[in-house]
């Protein structure tokens, strides 16, 4: 069988202990003990993507058929995007050929991993090409011909032998690396100090949510639910906090250390269990009477400082507050649920998304706090891309996918030519797109499409698309792609000069950060929401989970500026709508309220906004 990689990063566990020793735990010993068949360990989604995109990798580097490539690329988006679980879709004998870019093939091994905990093309190119080199191909500055040809030249196949080599100054010899790479490649593959591995929301949510349905099945269990950082929606997760109630606890931990996923178990009580999972993530169980389940989902799911707040305000009322409840001496006078413990403190509950102590405890004392922007509050969509530059679905399917979604406008918004990897339009075929959006809008009823283009921001802060062009679009959606790297003072220039443009309407993901694996572009966000301000354009919060840029501090200040929060999707897929919940818990972390979102109106209160930049 081949071994199915973790799709978590791996954490070093902290050593659990029972009565001062090391806790040791087999888990093919304990399900024996317990009588219980060995489950094979269930697989996740980013299994399923982490399996493509290295097939995808051994494919390039054996110079396979660039669509093949592709094909798993786009696959490995696909399954990773998608807010289903496969594994239950395959349980239920789902049609997998319906989703984007998966076919019967593709569908087949997703069965097949699903079922087996195998792949047997994986298996087949890792005995073909050393899966080490795909993991070169992820540096900087690297891919499949200059992987080959470090190979080839120097017998490189680690990173670490990558970095001795150029250390030694070996590299820039060789045929098409120069000093400079070199020294980008030395920079790239120096160690670095180890931080706790952290992984993105839908990943947590998947793995969240598929526990709990087996902690709800669990006998004497009432209740299960999600606290930590995945309930206040953080746009990534660093172990899970998991909260059940029942009155038989041992037995509780007991089932639950012996799950399937369960690959350590880090510490296990009669109430409580940290265990670490066979893809790397940690996961805390705490198992609390009825009476207690409130209070200790309020405190698991508090960051520590709003927690420590509330324990400051209890003691001032002669109160002691902790997980099991609020106390007066002895008497136990709230804990059952939330509501309860905060109006024991004297405030109004608190949302989840709001408990960061950041002014959310003295709003709900003065009875401040926001009513947040929901998922119903949405009106429509102005982020999208169809086939004409890099989306998987055409213009029909994605408006009747919107249309399906209860949407009542969805802008269409195609990558502009400079962007040559997405096939991005030039002046004519944007005009040949705008031509046919004007054609199906006659045929609509209820429902509109906006003309739009999403412009590549240059780097003197030119757009990528004349004037002439730009003046018979809705709505111009302007991005950075490229220089992340300019100094603050260079990309805050640059910022502002693509905001001045007549035609510029929204700042579509600002900083270009992508979550866990690259840093966003550095400016100056007070200058640039001002800016927006007082242009009378729009930011994007991008709602795709990988982005979700805005976060939510650059929210809550476009927000006190007075500038309208656009929750986009930038859906490359009819799937990719779905993302709008994403931008949502994003914006509720952002303190956004409904009347803080530009696509919470309806269209006619959205065209005069929209009409004003351009």
């Amino acid at each position: 069988m081949i071994e199915i990689k973790p799709a978590l990063p791996v954490r070093r566990p902290r050593a659990g202990t029972r009565g001062g020793e090391p806790l040791r735990f087999d888990r093919t010993q304990a399900r024996a003990a317990a009588g219980r068949p060995r489950w094979r360990v269930p697989a996740y989604n980013a299994d399923i993507a982490r399996v493509f995109d290295e097939i995808a990798d051994l494919l390039e580097l054996q110079r396979a058929n660039p669509f093949r490539v592709r094909a798993y690329r786009r696959a490995a988006q696909t399954v990773g995007d998608l807010d289903r679980s496969l594994a239950t879709m395959v349980a239920h004998g789902d049609d997998l050929d319906a989703l984007p870019g998966i076919g019967s093939d593709l569908a087949a091994k997703i069965a097949e991993i699903v079922r087996t905990g195998r792949c047997a093309l994986l298996e087949q190119l890792r005995a073909e090409v050393s899966p080490r080199l795909a993991t070169l191909m992820r540096l900087p500055h690297l891919g499949p011909e200059r992987v080959r040809t470090l190979h080839d030249e120097l017998g490189v196949e680690t990173i670490e032998q990558l970095h001795a080599a150029a250390e030694a100054g070996r590299v820039h010899g060789v045929r098409g690396f120069g000093e400079r790479l070199e020294q980008e490649i030395l920079e790239a593959t120096k160690p670095h100090p180890e931080r706790p591995a952290r992984v993105r929301l839908p990943v947590a949510d998947e793995v969240a949510q598929s526990l709990l349905a087996r902690l709800r099945e669990v006998r004497g269990v009432e209740r299960a639910e999600a606290a930590g950082s995945l309930r206040r929606r953080r746009d990534s997760i660093g172990d899970l906090d998991l909260l059940a109630q029942s009155s038989a606890g041992a037995d509780v931990i007991q089932a639950f250390v012996h799950f399937a996923e369960v690959d350590k178990v880090l510490a296990a009580g009669d109430t409580r269990a940290s265990v670490v999972l066979a893809n790397g993530l940690q996961v805390d169980l705490r198992v609390v009477a009825r009476e207690s389940f409130g209070a200790a989902w309020l405190y698991f799911t508090g960051s520590k400082p709003h927690n420590i707040a509330l324990r400051r305000l209890a003691q001032q009322r002669g109160l002691k507050l902790n997980e099991y409840g609020v106390f007066r001496g002895d008497a136990q006078v709230a804990g059952r649920d939330e509501a309860s413990v905060y109006a024991a403190l004297d405030l109004k509950p608190i949302a989840p998304e709001l408990r960061e102590d950041r002014g959310e405890i003295e709003a709900a004392q003065r009875g401040q706090l926001p009513r947040l922007i929901e998922l119903g509050d949405l009106r429509g969509d102005l982020h999208a891309h169809t086939r004409d530059s890099d989306g998987r679905d055409d213009l029909d399917a994605l408006v009747a996918a919107a249309r399906a979604r209860g949407l009542e406008y969805l802008a269409v918004t195609d990558h502009s030519q400079r962007l040559a990897v997405t096939h991005g339009l030039d002046a004519r075929r944007l005009a040949q797109q705008m031509d046919r959006i004007d054609r199906l809008n006659q045929r609509l009823r209820g429902f509109r499409v906006l003309k739009g283009i999403e412009v590549d921001i240059l780097e003197d802060g030119r757009l990528d698309l004349p004037d002439a062009v730009l003046a018979r679009l809705d709505l111009v959606v302007g991005a950075v792609h490229q220089h992340f790297d300019l100094s603050s003072e260079r990309q805050t220039t640059r910022l502002l000069k693509a905001m001045d443009h007549p035609h510029f309407s929204v700042l579509a993901h600002p900083t270009g950060r992508l979550i866990e694996e690259r840093a966003g572009c550095v400016f100056d966000w007070p200058r640039v929401v001002r800016h927006a301000r007082e242009r009378g354009c729009f930011l994007e919060l991008n709602a795709h989970p990988s982005r979700l840029d805005l976060d939510d501090s650059a929210c809550r200040l476009a927000r006190d500026e007075g500038v309208l929060v656009c929750i986009s999707t930038d859906a490359h897929s009819v799937l990719d709508l779905g993302n709008q919940r994403h931008g949502v818990d994003q914006a509720r972390r952002g303190w956004l309220r409904r009347g803080d979102v530009l696509n919470a109106r309806p269209l006619s209160a959205l065209r005069p906004l929209l009409a004003r930049t351009m």
